[in-house]
C-alpha cells in the first residue's frame, strides 16, 4: 500500500463506520468519494425534496486540513446555488462527524 494513500484510506473508513450510525434516513447507504476538496458524501434523496425522482444527490463535503486552515471543515450542499456551504471547523474530525450524522436541523439530509 503506498504511505500517502494509507491517511486517506483510514479516514474514509472512519467515515463509512460513522455514517452507519446516522439518524436520518437509515434506510439508504450514503457513499463516501474522495475528491480534490477532500470526502463528498452522496445519498439517495429521499425526501424527495431536492431530487424528485430520488436521486442521488451531494450531501456533505470534509475537507480535511491544509495549509493556513489546520482543522477539518464541514460544508452542506446548497442545491439551488449549486455550492458548498460551511457550516462548522474542529480540530478533529470527530465532532464534525457527529453533526453530520445528527443532523437535527436538516442541514445535509434535506
Amino acid at each position: 500500500m503506498n504511505a500517502a494513500r494509507a491517511p486517506r484510506d483510514l479516514t474514509l473508513h472512519r467515515l463509512e463506520r460513522a455514517l452507519k450510525e446516522r439518524v436520518r434516513y437509515r434506510f439508504v447507504q450514503p457513499t463516501v468519494l474522495i475528491d480534490e476538496q477532500g470526502y463528498r458524501v452522496e445519498s439517495p434523496c429521499c425526501s424527495r425534496n431536492v431530487d424528485s425522482s430520488g436521486g442521488t444527490i451531494a450531501i456533505a463535503l470534509l475537507k480535511p486540513p491544509v495549509g493556513e486552515h489546520p482543522c477539518w471543515t464541514l460544508c452542506a450542499r446548497d442545491h439551488q446555488q449549486q455550492a458548498w456551504v460551511e457550516k462548522e471547523r474542529a480540530d478533529q474530525i470527530e465532532p464534525l462527524l457527529d453533526l453530520l450524522c445528527l443532523d437535527s436541523e436538516r442541514q445535509f439530509w434535506p
